[in-house]
């Protein structure tokens, strides 16, 4: 009678990131993570009409000029803040070549 070799035991966070990289389902869900970072970070989820992420660029749409400027002079905090959230997610997939860390914020 054989006997079966165990295998090295492997986290299951590593299985399921080895699982969304081979699926390529890692942009998708880094885009939804910084689009819910957008919303803690800033606390304007309710004013954002449109959101839109492309090559480090976090394009956001609200229906407020009122929370638009005051959003404007906080951009730096703003973005800091996404990315230490991002930093902080274990979901968030940071060797992604298409979805990485937010570099810009613009608001419109």
């Amino acid at each position: 009678m054989s006997r079966v070799q165990r295998k090295t035991a492997v986290p299951l966070s590593e299985l399921i990131r080895d699982y969304l990289k081979a699926e390529r389902l890692t942009a998708p869900l880094n885009t939804q993570r910084i689009f819910a970072a957008w919303d803690a970070a800033s606390g304007a989820g309710s004013y954002t009409v449109r959101r839109f992420f492309r090559e480090g660029r976090l394009y956001i749409t609200v229906n407020s000029s009122v929370v638009r400027s005051q959003l404007s002079f906080q951009r730096d905090a703003l973005l800091r803040r996404i990315n230490t959230l991002l930093e902080e997610d274990e979901l968030f997939t940071r060797d992604d070549a298409r979805t990485g860390f937010v570099r810009e914020l613009i608001l419109k």
